[in-house]
């Protein structure tokens, strides 16, 4: 109507003003937290801090809550009819405030508290709290969200979840190793107003997730995982209405900093390893924590993160977080023969394409020069895959053959087969082995 240009999602990653404020609130920053809630007097009232005093007065029911440290503007209360299940991970303590009918994974929900708990302080840093909360609310929404030291959780997405099948996705379990992880990223760590900020947020506690399911399960069990997240991401981008950014640049879109985030950190992790991913991001954690304005950004971030890859591993930060990369690789033929040894000759031919894609999804055919996963599987129980051999090999030509030598008779085999790079179309990674008579 008044000749305006199209309103930004989010200001632009170098905006000064928008660095005032953080991710969480445009309101205040650091604040210190005091509240006093009344509920009915059969309901339990919960906000974030310590209980200091709980009293009953008429027919009403109170509790007075104090955090010891600053906190940000981000919290939350809820009342309700609660049981309470109690227990510790070194000094801290664990409740989960459930409706007594729906008891069925609190004990997984506290077991996942003190994994993350484990993994989180000894990669990252120091817990900055003395309890974690569980507390669950009705179904009417299905998410759960972490504030200081307690962590609303839906009904529907944790405590009827059916979580009896062993070959599932364990996602109680997920989610909470993800909900535990906000407590460093998001809490201790924030980003400013702009463009980039989920990536701190959203995308670290998803790699610090995926890393705690991958000590509970194995890397053989993350191939599922790391394939949901990337049928999310492409149906996302389908569905992109505005732009897809890169993922340094996204502008609060889930399907980017949730999905494409892990496909990314989990690949990182991969290329440049654990303990030199884990060393940057602590190291980050210990520049950017609890900071007052300007607040940090994922240019910050990735300054961190560039200092731990190696000179000819740099590219990689490019490909991941600076531009859209996609590639389409493909097993087109696999065969293989015994030898008089008992070991099993693999013959593996694998087309491989690398693109770049704009925000509007145009694409342009790029040479490629990667080094990806080839894998050879066996047949493992209840059908699942078992690794005879898997290494990363210089891929620099559309069509590569390769020859292999694994110990037991072959099932599969492919390039990039636990889906860690985004692939269109990952299904065609593997093929079969023909294995000669």
């Amino acid at each position: 109507q008044y000749g305006l240009p199209p309103a930004e999602r989010m200001s632009k990653i170098d905006n000064v003003a928008a660095l005032q404020n953080n991710y969480l609130s445009q309101e205040a920053d650091w604040l210190t937290f005091e509240a006093t809630v009344s509920t009915d007097l059969d309901q339990i009232a919960l906000a974030p801090g310590y209980l200091q005093r709980e009293w009953t007065e008429g027919e009403r029911r109170y509790f007075h809550y104090k955090m010891d440290a600053p906190i940000l503007d981000f919290f939350a209360f809820l009342s309700a009819r609660y049981k309470v299940k109690k227990d510790r991970w070194k000094d801290v303590a664990i409740e989960v405030y459930y409706d007594e009918a729906h008891a069925y994974n609190v004990d997984r929900m506290i077991y996942a508290v003190k994994k993350s708990l484990d993994y989180y302080t000894t990669e990252l840093g120091p817990y900055q709290h003395r309890q974690v909360r569980i507390l669950e609310f009705p179904r009417y929404e299905r998410f759960a969200q972490s504030f200081p030291n307690a962590i609303p959780y839906s009904e529907s997405i944790g405590f009827i979840a059916d979580n009896r099948d062993p070959e599932a996705i364990d996602y109680v379990f997920y989610v909470t190793a993800h909900e535990v992880a906000h407590q460093w990223w998001g809490h201790q760590v924030v980003g400013g107003y702009v463009q980039g900020a989920t990536v701190m947020s959203e995308t670290l506690a998803q790699y610090s997730a995926l890393m705690v399911m991958e000590k509970e399960y194995g890397p053989e069990k993350m191939r599922r995982y790391l394939k949901y997240e990337l049928d999310r991401y492409l149906k996302g981008r389908g569905g992109e209405l505005a732009e897809e950014m890169p993922l340094m640049l996204v502008e609060n879109q889930p399907y980017i900093h949730y999905h494409k985030g892990s496909l990314v950190t989990y690949a990182l992790k991969d290329y440049i390893g654990e303990e030199a991913l884990n060393g940057a991001l602590a190291a980050y954690i210990k520049k950017a924590a609890y900071q007052e304005p300007p607040y940090t950004t994922s240019i910050e971030l990735l300054d961190f993160i560039r200092a731990a890859v190696p000179p000819e591993k740099q590219g990689i930060i490019e490909d991941l977080f600076e531009r859209i990369t996609l590639y389409d690789l493909r097993a087109t033929q696999a065969t293989a023969t015994r030898r008089p040894d008992g070991t099993y000759e693999v013959k593996l031919e694998v087309d491989a394409q690398k693109l770049r894609a704009d925000g509007q999804g145009r694409e342009t055919p790029e040479a490629i020069d990667d080094w990806i996963d080839i894998g050879v599987m066996a047949e493992g129980d209840k059908g699942a895959d078992r690794f005879l051999f898997l290494e990363k090999r210089h891929i620099t030509q559309p069509h590569t053959e390769f020859d292999l030598v694994v110990k037991e008779k072959p099932a599969r085999a492919g390039i990039d087969p636990i889906n860690k790079l985004i692939d269109r179309n990952p299904d065609d990674n593997v093929t079969a082995v023909d294995v000669a008579k």
